[in-house]
């Protein structure tokens, strides 16, 4: 049972809470959406002591919430259930809901207590165990980026730009860092901080993107990257609750408009030594040799990621010139036109920005891939490409590979990243998203009829 002080966690949050009536317990699947059960009050003791059963095949499951079977999860070795266990600290009341509702985080482990291979937040606990195991401890923001929409489409069935709640106007453009964009949503981004707050999720900044109805809210630095995804898996949740209460959509889907630009996840990542010392800064330079490394390691990893930054077909329609999304694997200083940005600061701020991931991403496996990639290229010493200067997109780079077929061949050829999360892990990963694009391939677009079926 989680201590806190004299009392358990769970007696803690009863105390403080004797309203609650009941509590969503929540487990984050591949893509980072939130499976689980509601339990009513009498149950959250015996759960914070025992776990609580819930199917292995979450982790096999397309974006529909269908069985892939193939993954092996499922009828094949009969539907097995799973111990999944509270994440310390995640307990906290959802202020959404009508009735006295709250919500636990959880994560799942075999029924004789070790970690279950396909949970993606075990894939990165694994791979934070290995920085630790080399005295290297990694210090994590994330940024997420997302759309509010209209909850209603127009005459042609499209998306809309929300309505503005001090003009009543539809949002047909939007000033990048407009504070008038940022007033004329306040009430909205307050009650976002507000549950932020409640939840204990580090919320920092917000700030309007260069898109109608596009935000950015970051996450404060954190010291560990397990509480840091968590926090990215809460906030998500919340916006897109309090976005409903405000009668918007909000959608972390990485290109909801072909016109407009993609919502990114940005990671920033220091990493420390033991004595906490910054192994990215130099007192010279202006960043140490080992960055070089982390650098390498990330451009050399950077084509078999791309399954897990951008795990969705939608994914990668991002990639367009002009848009701020890196195409290629490329580094530089203070350049948003990069994949992997150097930002200006303080020494011992001295941090990489990885701006390829997608928001629809799954946070675990964002960082995971990350951390993994930093390790390889300290590990191996390993130099990068000739760093970017000026504009990237006319830099002579390797590509990215840019559509889900060829990122998930690239990943399945892999045997560098994969040793790192593990065979089984990447296995059952590829097979799921391998049999959802296949799924998706035979879908024939309304766009396909109206080019195609005159005029063949």
């Amino acid at each position: 049972m989680i201590k806190v002080g004299q009392l358990t966690e769970v007696e803690r949050f009863l105390e403080r809470h004797p309203e609650v009536e009941a509590i969503d317990v929540l487990i984050s699947d591949l893509v980072g959406f939130a499976r689980g059960k509601r339990i009513e009050r009498s149950s959250l003791k015996k759960v914070y002591k025992n776990g609580l059963n819930m199917p292995a095949t979450i982790f096999s499951m397309n974006v529909l919430g269908e069985t892939i079977e193939e993954c092996g999860l499922g009828q094949e070795i009969g539907e097995p259930d799973m111990l999944c266990k509270p994440i310390a600290n995640t307990i906290h009341m959802a202020s959404w809901h009508k009735r006295p509702i709250a919500q636990l985080l959880m994560s799942m482990f075999t029924h004789d207590n070790q970690p279950f291979y396909a949970d993606p937040r075990n894939a990165l606990a694994r791979i934070v165990d290995q920085l630790a195991q080399k005295n290297l401890f990694p210090v994590v923001a994330v940024e997420l980026e997302f759309y509010l929409l209209d909850k209603n489409r127009d005459r042609a069935g499209n998306l809309q730009p929300p309505i503005s709640p001090k003009t009543n106007k539809r949002e047909e453009h939007t000033q990048v860092y407009s504070v008038d964009t940022i007033d004329d949503y306040s009430k909205l981004l307050d009650e976002i901080n507000r549950v932020c707050i409640e939840q204990n999720v580090p919320a920092d900044t917000a700030v309007a993107e260069c898109a109608p109805g596009q935000f950015e809210i970051n996450l404060k630095h954190q010291a560990d990257p397990l509480v840091a995804c968590d926090n990215a898996i809460l906030l998500k949740r919340i916006i897109k609750a309090v976005a409903d209460q405000h009668d918007f959509d909000a959608s972390f889907m990485a290109k909801p408009y072909s016109t407009e630009a993609g919502s990114g996840m940005h990671i920033h990542v220091s990493v420390l030594d033991e004595q906490g010392n910054n192994v990215f800064a130099d007192e010279v330079e202006e960043y140490s040799e080992c960055l070089e490394h982390a650098i390498g390691g990330l451009l050399a990893l950077m084509s078999a990621s791309m399954p897990l930054l951008c795990p969705n077909v939608n994914s990668y329609r991002r990639f367009m010139p002009g848009y701020y999304v890196a195409m290629a694997k490329n580094w530089g200083v203070d350049n948003r036109t990069v994949a992997l940005r150097i930002p200006q600061g303080p020494k011992d701020a001295t941090r990489i920005e990885h701006r390829v991931a997608g928001a629809d991403a799954n946070p675990y496996l964002v960082m995971a891939v990350i951390l993994a990639s930093i390790l390889h290229g300290i590990e191996n010493k390993l130099t990068p490409r000739r760093i970017s200067t000026g504009n990237a997109f006319e830099d002579d780079c390797e590509a990215l590979p840019l559509k889900l077929d060829t990122a998930l061949a690239a990943l399945r050829k892999d045997d560098t990243l994969t040793p790192y999360f593990g065979e089984e892990f990447i296995n059952n990963y590829l097979i799921a998203k391998e049999k959802e694009l296949e799924q998706f391939d035979m879908h024939i677009s309304d766009l396909e009829v109206k080019w195609y079926l005159k005029n063949s």
